[in-house]
């Protein structure tokens, strides 16, 4: 199994918001040469699942997600939900955000988010950012939690997770491993 210092290393998958339809490649390119190759990506769909990003991001908006080839060492969460924070800023227009970018870490067990938002049931990481377990996988698949976000418990959402853990499943191996404290970096 591959190994992150005393962790298993887990598949960083993102959860993208934008409001550019049809305009992400330069993102995408951004984030391959920061995190790694991608070995899936989901198909764009609308985001109806809220309306708490339409004044600042404009609509219409679309969610897609990406995973990366790489796995990470879980510790460094925190980190990769900073320099998410830092590539939401490049894609600003008139002060407002674009793109708004949730990484999250999958194990065998539950998808964790990272997020800048204070809640009882979130664990503090560093600087700001807390970790939320949003999902576990239970009797064959992903399970919402009681606050699970409405677009993460959609069945869309479950399947494509669902595709993505079977993929990290196969690339977990012992002869896997992951340098302690290092993120998928390109």
């Amino acid at each position: 199994m591959a190994r992150a210092g005393a962790f298993t290393a887990e598949k960083l998958v993102v959860g993208i918001l934008s409001s550019r339809p049809g305009r992400d490649d330069e993102l995408v390119s951004l984030l391959v040469a920061r995190w790694g190759p991608v070995d899936y990506r989901s198909a764009p769909v609308e985001f109806t699942f809220t309306h708490y990003y339409d004044d600042e991001m404009g609509q219409p908006i679309e969610r897609f997600f990406l995973s990366f080839q790489r796995l990470v060492d879980p510790s460094v969460l925190a980190r990769l939900k900073q320099e998410a924070n830092r590539l939401e800023e490049l894609f600003q227009e008139d002060g407002r955000r674009k793109v708004n970018l949730d990484p999250g870490l999958m194990a065998l067990s539950r998808f964790s988010l990272a997020t800048t938002k204070e809640s009882a049931h979130r664990i503090p990481l560093d600087d700001g950012i807390y970790a939320e377990i949003t999902l576990l996988y239970r009797h064959g698949s992903f399970q919402p939690l009681e606050w699970t976000y409405p677009d993460f418990r959609s069945a869309r959402t479950i399947q494509m997770l669902n595709e993505i853990r079977a993929l990290y499943k196969v690339q977990l191996s012992p002869q896997g491993t992951v340098e302690p404290g290092a993120a998928a970096e390109g």
